[in-house]
C-alpha cells in the first residue's frame, strides 16, 4: 500500500515544484517575465489539495508573483497589476473548484459505501465448505467505481446436496443489478424446496416474466444465462441445468474438458420463445475433481489483437491447483492478458469435492498458524 500511495504524495508537491521552477527560471531569464505562470500552481492545487490547502497555494504564488515584480521593478505597472490580478482570479476559482471536487469525493464515497452494503447483501461471501464441497469465488465489476453488476453466483447446502448458481444478466448498469438480485432472491427462496433443477430453473423463469412485466419497454431484450449445478453427497456425480451460458470445466486429474450441454436449455425468460424444455446433463464428479463456472466476462476477454482468451488452455497449466490459488492465477493470467479496462462482468466460482477428512486437515491449517524457523 505504501508503494500505491507514494506517487500520489509526490503529485502533493506539483504545485509547489511550479512556483519554484517558475521562480529560479524568471531569476535568471528576468527580461522574459515567466513569472507570468505563477497561475499554473492554484490551477494544478485544485485537483489535489483541500479549499484551505488550495487557497494556500494560490496565496503563496502571489506572494511570490509579488516579490518578482518587484525585482523586475515593474510593480504597479499595468502588465504586473494585470498578471497579479490573473492570480487572483484564478486562485479564487481553483478554491472554488476544489470544494465542488471534495462534495463529489465525499458524495462518491457514500455511493461506494451504499454498493459494497448492496454487495454484501446480494453477493454475499460464500461460505468455503459446504458439506463435501469446497466453494471459492472470484468476482469483479467491469465499471471502474462499481463493486456489483450484472453477474451473480450462489452456493447453498440442501437436503438434493449442494445447489449452486452462476449467471450473467444482459445488459448492464442498475437494471442488470436489479435482475441479478431477482435471481438470487428466487434461487435462495426454492433451492431447498424445488425437487429437481428443472423445477428451479422453471422458478426463475417464472420470477424473471413477472419482473419484466413490470418493466414494460425492453422487457423482450432481457434475459439471464445461468448454469444450475446439484452434486449429491452420497453419489460421485454432478447435474447440470445450462441455460444458455458458457459450458462449465471439469477438472479430474490433469485433464481439462468442457462441460457442453447435451440437448439445449432456454435463456431464463426466453421459454416462452425456445419451449420449457431444461435438460439435465450428468457428469461423473469423484473425490478431487473440480468444476469450475464462469460468466463470458471470463471467457471473452480479449487481448490487444482481438484474440479470445484460451481459458481451457490456460486452466490446464493450475489443473491440480486447489480452487483459491487457481483462481487467484485465473485473475492474476486475466488481468496480464487483456488490453486496456475491460467492458464486462467477470465471475468465476470453483467447486472441488473433497472427503470429510480433506477439510478437517484443511480447517486445521488455517487455524494453525505454521512455525517457521530462524
Amino acid at each position: 500500500m505504501q508503494d500505491e500511495g507514494r506517487p500520489f504524495e509526490l503529485a502533493l508537491l506539483t504545485p509547489l515544484l511550479v512556483i519554484a521552477l517558475v521562480t529560479v527560471v524568471d531569476i535568471f531569464t528576468p527580461h522574459l517575465q515567466f513569472y507570468r505562470l505563477l497561475g499554473a500552481a492554484p490551477a494544478l492545487a485544485a485537483a489535489m489539495f483541500c479549499v484551505v490547502g488550495t487557497l494556500g497555494i494560490g496565496l503563496l504564488a502571489l506572494t511570490v508573483g509579488v516579490a518578482l515584480s518587484a525585482v523586475h521593478h515593474d510593480l504597479g505597472q499595468t502588465p504586473s497589476g494585470f498578471t497579479l490580478l490573473a492570480i487572483t482570479a484564478i486562485t479564487l476559482a481553483a478554491t472554488y473548484a476544489s470544494r465542488v471536487r471534495q462534495h463529489r469525493e465525499h458524495t462518491l464515497a457514500e455511493v461506494r459505501a451504499v454498493a459494497e452494503t448492496a454487495q454484501r447483501v446480494l453477493l454475499r461471501p460464500l461460505p468455503q465448505h459446504l458439506e463435501h464441497i469446497d466453494v471459492e469465488v472470484l468476482y469483479q465489476a467491469a465499471a471502474a467505481q462499481a463493486r456489483i453488476g450484472g453477474d451473480f453466483y450462489e452456493a447453498m447446502q440442501t437436503p438434493h446436496g449442494v445447489r449452486l448458481i452462476i449467471g450473467d444478466v444482459r445488459g448492464k448498469g442498475l437494471p442488470a443489478v436489479e435482475v441479478a438480485a431477482a435471481m438470487l432472491s428466487t434461487f435462495r427462496v426454492h433451492v431447498h424446496g424445488a425437487p429437481d433443477l428443472p423445477s428451479l430453473a422453471g422458478q426463475l423463469e417464472t420470477v424473471m416474466g413477472q419482473y419484466c412485466r413490470t418493466v414494460p419497454d425492453d422487457s423482450l431484450e432481457r434475459f439471464v444465462t445461468a448454469v444450475l449445478v446439484e452434486i449429491p453427497a452420497d453419489d460421485p456425480i454432478a447435474r447440470l441445468v445450462n441455460c444458455g451460458h458458457p459450458a462449465p470445466l471439469l477438472l479430474h486429474g490433469d485433464e481439462v474438458r468442457e462441460v457442453e450441454p447435451s440437448a439445449p436449455s432456454p435463456p431464463i425468460n426466453m421459454a416462452d420463445l425456445l419451449g420449457h424444455q431444461y435438460h439435465v446433463d450428468t457428469i461423473p464428479f469423484t473425490t478431487g475433481d473440480r468444476l469450475l463456472l464462469y460468466t463470458d466476462g471470463v471467457s471473452e476477454t480479449r487481448d490487444r489483437t482481438g484474440t479470445f482468451y484460451p481459458l481451457a488452455q490456460r486452466i490446464r497449466r493450475w489443473a491440480s491447483a486447489s480452487p483459491r490459488q487457481l483462481l487467484d492465477q485465473l485473475h492474476q493470467d486475466l488481468r496480464a492478458y487483456v488490453d486496456g479496462t475491460r467492458d464486462d462482468d467477470l465471475a468465476a466460482l470453483a467447486a472441488h469435492r473433497v472427503t470429510p477428512c480433506d477439510q478437517e486437515t484443511a480447517e486445521l491449517d488455517r487455524a494453525v498458524p505454521v512455525q517457521r524457523g530462524h
